[in-house]
């Protein structure tokens, strides 16, 4: 049996991972480069910047024995310059997602635009893609993005993906050619700057005065649609203030992202499930906030998904179909 997953963040690969388990085969799709989604890192010769989720915490339950596996494979380790019980990815946040994607079959550039259910099975379409069958469906996408993919075929889960609103972030990520000095590793809640910390002093990281700057979400949403460039701009400029440098060295190294779906809002306690259809939603909008919710959320409704296809008298049927 296959289930299609569409989204490769952790809330994706947590599903995934508890599907396996069970003995049904995940094929995820994402339309980007690599897996991960908030847990993104870019590494350019000038440095690295873990531009989305700056880190996560133990916490207890079953993230906690997910955290001691990381930790074991060694892409965990504490950073002693963060917040008390900061946990890092290493050599990046990134590697967390790598090491959680690897044995699955993983389809990257893969814009899925479109679900269509036919006969009790599952295809999904969009930009050159044409996949399937598949037994269940699983977004595990920002509400926004969930929504108009459940309208057509569950009107209950649309609304309730619809009704959740993420704030976006800007963040810039900076190099320098030397370390600014007198600058703490790490500045919180100055002014427009939610945080900001030097990328370089958590552990495994290339040398180098690599910072990463994020923007609260009232900044980002009255500035969402500018040009990165100016946002890179004034950020920089409120950086300089919160660090309590008059003019900052010329950065090296100066680009802006924007996360249009930083900061979920939380509103659902459980993931969304359709039995019957074989429809689901997950992710860190569905049962708590940061990296922990986001992989409870899609473990929770793999295990929803594998009481269903572990009892139907028909399970199997799209992959026999296919």
């Amino acid at each position: 049996m296959k289930v299609a997953i569409v989204g490769a963040g952790i809330a994706g690969l947590a599903c995934a991972a508890r599907l396996s388990e069970g003995g049904i085969a995940p094929v995820l799709f994402d339309k980007g480069k690599r897996p991960g989604g908030r847990l993104s890192t870019l590494q350019i010769d000038a440095g690295a910047w873990d531009f989305g989720a700056q880190y996560l915490e133990a916490g207890e339950g079953p993230f906690a024995a997910q955290v001691q596996r990381w930790t074991r494979a060694g892409v965990l380790a504490e950073w002693p310059a963060g917040p008390s019980g900061a946990l890092v990815g290493v050599p990046a946040m990134a590697s967390l997602a790598e090491a959680a994607s690897a044995g699955h079959e993983v389809r990257f550039g893969a814009h899925v635009q479109r679900i269509d259910h036919r006969g009790g099975c599952w295809s999904l379409a969009g930009g050159g893609l044409t996949e399937g069958p598949f037994e269940a469906v699983i977004l595990a996408l920002p509400a926004e993005q969930a929504a108009p993919l459940l309208a057509l075929h569950d009107l209950h889960l649309a609304r309730e993906a619809a009704a959740s609103r993420s704030q976006p972030c800007w963040s810039l990520m900076l190099a320098f050619a030397a370390p600014l000095a007198g600058v703490p590793d790490l500045l919180r809640g100055a002014g427009p700057i939610a945080w900001a910390a030097r990328n370089s002093s958590k552990p495994g990281r290339p040398g180098g005065e690599c910072w990463v700057i994020q923007a609260d979400a009232a900044w980002s949403k009255r500035h969402l649609e500018w040009d990165p460039a100016a946002a890179a701009g004034a950020l920089l400029s409120a950086f300089a203030a919160a660090a309590g440098i008059g003019q900052l060295p010329q950065p090296t190294f100066a680009k802006a992202h924007r996360w249009r779906f930083a900061l979920a809002p939380a509103n659902h306690a459980a993931p969304l499930w359709n039995p019957q259809l074989r429809l689901g939603a997950c992710g860190d909008w569905c049962g708590g906030q940061h990296i922990s919710g986001a992989w409870q959320s899609g473990t929770d409704l793999a295990e929803q998904v594998l009481a269903v296809l572990g009892t139907d008298a028909q399970q199997g049927q799209c992959g026999a179909a296919g």
